[in-house]
């Protein structure tokens, strides 16, 4: 179990590494996402609620990050 966390840990990290052409708000949707979904493995939830925990963490990422962009 702990490989998975690491795993997933990692693979978040690459994909925002690769974040550089994006908006904050997409910034925020992929780190959402990324927490979300983590957040939902790592309290070993069923596959339903992994999806649904990376989609409302998504949503919750955009919002945040468009908030913060507005307000530059």
């Amino acid at each position: 179990m702990m490989k998975t966390k690491v795993l997933v840990l990692l693979v978040a990290a690459g994909l925002l590494g690769g974040c550089e052409n994006m908006t904050t708000a997409q910034k925020g949707a992929a780190a959402g996402a990324a927490l979300g979904t983590g957040i939902g493995l790592a309290t070993g939830g069923s596959f339903g609620a992994v999806v649904g925990a990376g989609l409302i963490g998504g949503a919750a990422g955009y919002i945040g990050g468009s908030a913060i962009s507005n307000n530059r």
